[in-house]
């Protein structure tokens, strides 16, 4: 019989082919369940059209100064160290939440150790410099952003009531005084109107939500309460499921104070539909927060395409319908803000993951924080132009 040949380099080829297969497979396994990864590195070559200008500065105005609300964007710790980013920040914001830092996972990893330094940090960022802050998110409807001490416990109703009580007492406690604000619960709804399966639904029951928010109040009675999502813009279903929700609360006399309307959207949206839900939520007495707002411009454009100065012209246009909007339908009493899902396109939660060459650009800030032509139109619009 013929010995079978053995070709050493090719085997090392190979073997090396699969470790990277199998590596890329685990990557993308954990992006797939990770909400918030590290931003991308943004192209710097010629590949990417380079548009933005400082021309898009607007005289003795920024955004904190065009509005009589704050104006927010929701960051990452370690990229305050950035200085082009935190000086954006600096000049032009005054409001901030936390994208990651103070979500379950992040301050509550086992059931006895809480991590606070980077959400600290934040707070402390904040006030160094004269800002708001937003604290999101305390419960939220999705298992994948729960600790696994939280899945698996094994224990009853009263147990994860117990776990519950806990983390949102011990959270708010701890920023009691420093945090403004907190979205209490997050995507709660599905789009048909149900509620969300998860973890607090199976254990303790629809009044999960309930309970997050008498918890909440009873840890800070000062701090305004929000109910957050996605989709409401629509209407439709799942809007009518958390107005009822809403009224729900408000009659049995559970403090819930705003709803956080989060506006990941895209330049074909209707704005009109958008004043409409304002409007009801205005209408309903609760504060009106535009909690992640950010128009990807991907649609219908090819894998690879510039951004060009028509697109940079139509995301300015979108950007200042939406304000416009928010403006026109919600009383300034009701105003709590408008809030950015991050600063510029190279820390924008489309980009996460994302090869550099099929980006997106939905902020008001270019990948080398310049202004984009929307970061205009928006003090624009503030300033009723």
């Amino acid at each position: 019989m013929k010995k079978p040949s053995f070709n050493l380099k090719k085997t090392r080829i190979t073997i090396a082919v699969l470790f990277f297969v199998a590596v890329s497979g685990i990557y993308q396994c954990k992006s797939s369940v990770e909400e918030d990864l590290a931003p991308i590195e943004m192209a710097k070559d010629n590949t990417v059209a380079a548009i933005s200008s400082s021309s898009n500065f607007v005289n003795n105005t920024t955004l904190k100064s065009a509005f009589s609300f704050p104006f927010g964007a929701a960051v990452v710790k370690e990229l305050l160290e950035n200085k082009a980013y935190s000086d954006a920040l600096k000049r032009d914001y005054s409001s901030l939440s936390s994208q990651s830092n103070m979500k379950f996972r992040s301050l509550h990893p086992s059931e006895d150790t809480y991590t606070f330094d980077k959400a600290d940090y934040i707070v402390n960022f904040a006030q160094a410099n004269n800002m708001r802050v937003h604290g999101h998110v305390l419960i939220w409807g999705k298992d994948a952003t729960l600790p696994a001490w939280v899945l698996n416990n094994k224990g009853d109703k009263a147990a994860f009531e117990k776990i519950m009580k806990s983390h949102i007492q011990t959270v708010v406690k701890h920023f009691k005084g420093k945090v403004a604000s907190w979205d209490v619960v997050n995507e709660a709804y599905a789009d048909n109107g149900t509620l969300k399966d998860n973890i607090w639904l199976r254990k303790i029951g629809p009044g999960y939500i309930d309970k997050a928010f008498a918890y909440a109040h009873a840890a800070d009675p000062s701090a305004k309460l929000f109910y957050n999502d996605y989709g409401q813009e629509f209407g439709g279903s799942k809007m009518r499921a958390i107005m009822a929700m809403v009224k729900n609360l408000k009659s049995r006399n559970i403090r819930i104070d705003g709803m956080g309307f989060q506006m990941h959207t895209v330049l074909r949206i209707t704005v009109s539909k958008i004043q409409e839900q304002f409007l009801q939520v205005a209408n309903a007495g609760l504060l009106v927060h535009v909690s992640e707002m950010d128009i990807s411009v991907k649609y219908q454009q090819p894998k690879y395409f510039d951004f060009t100065s028509a697109l940079d012209t139509e995301l300015a246009a979108k950007y200042k319908e939406i304000v416009q909007a928010y403006l026109t339908a919600v009383p300034k009493k009701l105003q709590f803000g408008i809030t950015t899902w991050g600063v510029g396109d190279a820390d924008a939660y489309n980009n996460v993951g994302v090869p550099a060459r099929n980006a997106d650009y939905p902020l008001l800030f270019d990948k080398n924080y310049v202004p984009k032509k929307a970061y205009k139109s928006v003090i624009e619009a503030g300033l009723g132009k």
